[in-house]
């Protein structure tokens, strides 16, 4: 008797159903291994299909790899909505323009400390800069990818009156460049160790940082 634990392979599938279900194998790969564990041939073998099924949703390897990429990235932007909804109400302009730029930052590192596999992947080397397709969405369920939310909380700074509008000029860059920083170091990196246990922490520390640096 076979001990194989391969799925049985399926002919056909509903219409849109195979499609989703090789990107729901591709994400289950990147949250285990990564941008290098999306394989076509072992998402179309998890989806339970023959691998030529594939080629009618993906063309490549690297299609799938885009495709999970956006969705990593739209699961990171869900994240930093997620911090900014819990933003109390009544609020000064001023203060939450901070607890803005402070809720966009944590909702980062807490994905990055929650599913490092997909945040390796929703950062993954790329030509692009968090553009989106039709085909590849990358948006949060409230309609902005993550590069969009810290600059919306950016802007509000300047509106409140915290920043100066004439250091606004790639200003969530530099901001972004801190905060990823530090995940990486800790994600993949030689910071997993000593700051591993306390990330948290030293996030808030280092946006407290950024704050006042911006």
């Amino acid at each position: 008797m076979s001990t194989s634990s391969a799925p049985p392979t399926r002919d056909t599938y509903r219409h849109g159903d195979l499609r989703r279900a090789l990107l729901e194998a591709g994400m289950a790969l990147a949250r285990e291994g990564g941008p290098a564990a999306v394989k076509l041939r072992e998402a179309t073998r998890q989806a339970g299909v023959a691998p030529n099924a594939a080629y009618r949703h993906f063309a490549s390897q690297q299609d799938l790899l885009q495709a999970v990429r956006a969705e990593s990235l739209s699961a990171v932007a869900k994240a930093m909505e997620d911090e900014l909804a819990a933003i109390p109400p009544g609020l000064s302009p001023a203060d939450h323009a901070r607890a803005s730029v402070r809720a966009v930052g944590t909702g980062y590192l807490r994905f990055a400390q929650a599913e490092p596999g997909l945040f390796r992947t929703a950062f993954a080397r790329s030509d692009k800069l968090i553009q989106a397709t039709p085909e590849w969405p990358t948006a949060g369920p409230g309609g902005r990818n993550p590069y969009e939310l810290l600059c919306d909380a950016v802007d509000q700074l300047v509106a409140a009156g915290i920043m100066p509008a004439a250091k606004r000029p790639g200003a969530e860059i530099l901001a972004w460049s801190a905060v990823h920083g530090l995940a990486m170091l800790v994600v993949d990196g030689p910071l997993a160790a000593p700051v591993g246990p306390h990330f948290q922490a030293f996030g808030q520390r280092l946006l407290d940082m950024v704050e006042k640096g911006l």
